[in-house]
C-alpha cells in the first residue's frame, strides 16, 4: 500500500477538519493535501520524476509536512535533512543522495550558500556544490504552484524517504524506508496506543525525524487527528499548553524534553500556577491521556517525578531510523520504569549471543528485530547492508533480522524487555545519535590538536555528554593550556559540525589509552 492510500482516509472522512495548527494558524486536511498536489504539479514542472530524491532542508512549518507529502504524490524519495547539520555533514548527504532538488528556507540559507561555494579545506564535491547552487525556498515554491504542472504519475509504493542515521564509524548512511515500511510501522502505532480522531498531538519534536515525522505527524494524520505543531521545544511554552481545559491529549518527547519539563512543572508549582486539575493528577488538562519517550533511556528519577506531577505514567518505547517503533510498553497495562516493552503488532524480537544464537529468557545478549516496518538496507551501500541483516535458516518464518547493536534482556514473566547498553560506541545526547569518529576528525584537523577520542558521560539532562580526550599538538606554547575550551572549540567546529555534536567537556591528556593493536580502548576514558 502506499502511504497516501493511507493517508486519503481522513482526507475524503472530514475534508474541513483541522489537520495542523501551527502559530495560530490552521490548516484544514483539504488545505494540506490540496497545497501537497499543487507543489507536487510544480516539482513535476521543474523536472522532478518518481524515483528522484528531493531534501527538506527546513524547521518545523505546515510547508514541511505539504512537501513531503508532494514528493509522495509523485513517486519521488523525500530525504529530510537535520537543520543542525553544517557544511560538511550536509555536503556530505548531497553527494550521496544526489537529490535532484534542494527544499529549504531562509533560515537555512547561508549553510546551503557555503556548501554552494566549496567554502573549507573539506571542499564539498561537485554534485553537492551544484545541488546546494539549485535549492528553492518552499515559499516561493508554493507560490509559483498554481496547478498548471504535467498530469502526476501513480505514486507507486516503492521507496518513500532516505533518513540518514550515524554508524560507528565513518560518515552518516541513508536508510531506505518503503511505503510498506511507513504503513506498516504506522498501522501499529495506530493500534497499540489506541489513536482516536479526536486527539490532538503536541508535536515539538523535529520533522526531520522519524520520531516527530513517523510517530508524531504521520501516525496523528493516519487518525485523522490534529497536530499542535511548535517549531522547537521550549518547556514554559508546553507546560502551559498542557495545562490548558482544552490542551493535547498525545505528547511525545525524549528524555530531555521530559528532564526540563519536569523543572518547569516543579517551578510552576512553587509559585501556584498550576493549571487545572482532574482526578488523574496535577498540572494537565482533563484531554490528557498518552505522554510517550524514546530515543534515549529515560531516567527512574524522570519516569516517577513527571508520575508525581500530572499524575500520568510515561509509555517508554524502542526504536531506530531503521526499524521504526518496534517495542513498547502497553497502552493499557504497568508500566516499568527502565522496560521498553514488547513487540508492537507485527514486529518480532529475539536476543542473540555473539555468534548470532538466540538466547533464553533472562540472559543478555543483542537485540534483533524483524518486521514490515524494517526499513530495505542503507543507500548505495550493500556491504553495510549486508553487515546489518541476518537471515537465520533455522528461522521456519523466514525473517529478515536487523541486527540493532543494543543489548537487552527479556523478562522470563512478562516478556517485557530492558535495554542495557550498546555494542557499539554511539553516544545518545538529547534524544541524537553522534558517532564518536565524525567528532574526532573534526578535532584532528584542528592545528592544535594531535590526537582525539570522544565518548559520552552521563548526564541528568541530556542523557549523556559529548566528551573529548585531547592530545595537543607538539609544539605548541604550553601545551596543556593551547587547546581551547567551550566557546573557542565551539566556535573552531562551527563549520563541520553541528552543534549537538561538539564536546561539552574535554579533557587535555599526554596520551590515550590504547590496546596492543594500537585501538584506542573508550572504557578507559575517564573525566578528571
Amino acid at each position: 500500500m502506499n502511504l497516501l492510500d493511507l493517508l486519503a482516509i481522513p482526507r475524503s472522512r472530514d475534508p474541513e477538519k483541522t489537520a495542523l495548527v501551527f502559530a495560530a494558524e490552521a490548516w484544514s486536511y483539504r488545505r494540506l493535501f490540496t497545497t501537497a498536489r499543487r507543489v507536487a504539479g510544480e516539482l513535476a514542472r521543474r523536472g522532478v520524476g518518481p524515483g528522484d530524491r528531493v531534501a527538506l532542508v527546513m524547521a518545523n512549518r505546515p510547508e514541511m509536512a505539504a512537501s513531503f507529502l508532494a514528493i509522495l504524490h509523485l513517486g519521488a524519495v523525500a530525504l529530510p535533512v537535520n537543520t543542525a547539520y553544517r557544511r560538511r555533514e550536509l555536503a556530505h548527504i548531497l553527494e550521496d543522495a544526489e537529490p535532484a532538488l534542494v527544499i529549504t528556507e531562509a533560515a537555512q540559507r547561508s549553510v546551503l550558500e557555503e556548501v554552494a561555494r566549496g567554502e573549507g579545506g573539506d571542499r564539498p564535491e561537485a554534485t553537492a556544490r551544484r545541488v546546494a547552487e539549485r535549492a528553492v525556498e518552499v515559499g516561493a515554491l508554493i507560490a509559483t504552484a498554481d496547478g498548471s504542472g504535467p498530469p502526476l504519475p501513480h505514486p507507486g509504493n516503492g521507496l518513500a524517504m532516505l533518513l540518514y542515521t550515524s554508524g560507528t564509524t565513518g560518515r552518516s548512511k541513508g536508510a531506505m524506508i518503503t511505503h510498506a515500511n511507513l504503513t506498516a510501522s504506522i498501522t501499529g502505532l495506530l493500534a497499540a496506543w489506541a489513536w482516536r480522531r479526536e486527539d490532538r498531538l503536541l508535536l515539538t519534536l523535529p520533522l526531520f525525524h522519524v520520531h516527530g515525522l513517523v510517530v508524531g505527524l504521520l501516525t496523528a494524520l493516519a487518525a485523522s487527528a490534529t497536530v499542535e505543531l511548535t517549531r522547537r521545544f521550549d518547556a514554559a511554552e508546553v507546560a502551559g499548553r498542557l495545562a490548558r481545559e482544552d490542551g493535547p491529549s498525545v505528547f511525545f518527547g525524549v528524555p530531555t524534553m521530559y528532564v526540563r519539563l519536569v523543572d518547569e512543572l516543579r517551578r510552576r508549582q512553587e509559585q501556584g500556577a498550576s493549571g487545572p486539575s482532574d482526578a488523574s493528577g496535577l498540572n494537565v488538562s482533563p484531554a490528557a491521556r498518552l505522554f510517550a519517550s524514546g530515543s534515549a533511556p529515560l531516567s527512574p528519577e524522570t519516569f516517577a517525578a513527571f508520575r508525581d506531577l500530572t499524575g500520568h505514567t510515561i509509555l517508554e518505547r524502542y526504536g531506530m531510523t531503521e526499524t521504526g517503533i518496534t517495542l513498547s510498553n502497553p497502552y493499557a497495562g504497568e508500566r516499568r520504569p527502565g522496560s521498553v516493552g514488547q513487540p508492537l503488532p507485527g514486529v518480532s524480537a529475539r536476543i542473540v549471543d555473539g555468534d548470532g544464537t538466540p538466547v533464553p529468557p533472562g540472559t543478555e545478549g543483542e537485540l534483533q528485530v524483524a518486521g514490515a516496518g524494517v526499513c530495505a538496507g542503507y543507500w548505495r551501500d550493500p556491504e553495510k547492508t549486508s553487515a546489518a541483516f541476518v537471515s537465520d535458516p533455522g528461522d521456519a518464518a523466514g525473517r529478515r533480522w536487523f541486527s540493532t547493536g543494543d543489548l537487552a534482556r527479556r523478562d522470563p514473566a512478562t516478556g517485557a524487555h530492558t535495554l542495557l547498553g550498546r555494542s557499539h560506541d554511539m553516544i545518545l545526547t538529547g534524544g541524537y545519535n553522534v558517532y564518536p569518529r565524525e567528532v574526532e576528525a573534526a578535532l584532528e584537523a584542528l592545528p592544535w590538536v594531535a590526537e582525539a577520542a570522544v565518548a559520552g558521560l552521563p548526564d541528568r539532562d541530556r542523557g549523556e555528554l559529548v566528551a573529548a580526550w585531547l592530545v595537543p599538538a607538539p609544539g605548541d606554547p604550553g601545551s596543556q593550556v593551547a587547546v581551547p575550551d567551550g566557546d573557542g572549540l565551539r566556535d573552531a567546529l562551527a563549520g563541520s559540525l553541528a552543534a549537538f555534536k561538539v564536546p561539552r567537556r574535554v579533557f587535555l591528556v599526554t596520551e590515550l589509552p590504547r590496546n596492543a593493536l594500537g585501538k584506542v580502548q573508550r572504557h578507559r576514558l575517564t573525566p578528571g
